[in-house]
């Protein structure tokens, strides 16, 4: 990237895929992107099983339909948010103010710890329940790789946003010190790349 305001290339650059894609908080964000894709889809599409006996469908996870409900929502929720951070990532050099650019990795650190901890406590929760889960409940074991799934999942995702929060911590300090810079040095032009 060429120089200009620290924590991204000059405003108004062309956009170069291959050092969007090169660039960790990206790689981060598409690990989290299918990690969220396979804790909702495996249990969304196996997470509901039936006894023999039974018609209706019961929550694999000691058949407690929020423990299947919370593992979907949140899965959907941090999918569509990946989506959503990806686009202000490839945005991101586009931005010219170094206040908006605050603001931006401001809300990513926010948006990052927050998932980061929404992970933990499903993976809490998740491997809570599936510990509480009887075998009489589902006899055939049905859907028992999709459960353990998405709790491995939930728990690689506390480490991916763990580690996009620090990413965005590193490109607050960065970009707090250019606006310190220029606040110093108004007249003189930007010497960091």
């Amino acid at each position: 990237m060429d120089g200009g305001a620290f924590g991204a290339g000059k405003a108004g650059g062309a956009f170069d895929p291959q050092a969007f894609i090169r660039q960790p908080q990206t790689l981060l964000r598409l690990l989290s992107w299918v990690f969220s894709i396979v804790v909702f889809g495996s249990i969304v599409n196996e997470g509901y099983v039936n006894r023999a006996d039974e018609t209706q469908e019961h929550c694999i996870f000691n058949r407690n339909r929020n423990a299947c409900n919370y593992g979907i929502t949140v899965g959907v929720l941090a999918f569509l948010s990946c989506l959503l951070y990806l686009a202000l990532d490839a945005y991101f050099p586009q931005i010219s103010s170094v206040k908006d650019r605050k603001k931006a990795v401001l809300s990513d650190i926010g948006i990052s710890a927050f998932w980061a901890f929404l992970w933990f406590v499903g993976f809490c929760f998740l491997t809570n329940q599936w510990q509480a889960s009887k075998e009489e409940d589902n006899p055939m074991n049905e859907g028992g790789d999709a459960a353990r799934a998405a709790i491995t999942f939930s728990f690689f995702s506390i480490f991916t946003w763990g580690s996009l929060t620090f990413l965005a911590f590193r490109r607050l300090r960065d970009i707090t010190f250019q606006e310190e810079y220029n606040t110093l040095f108004p007249n003189s032009p930007s010497l960091l790349p």
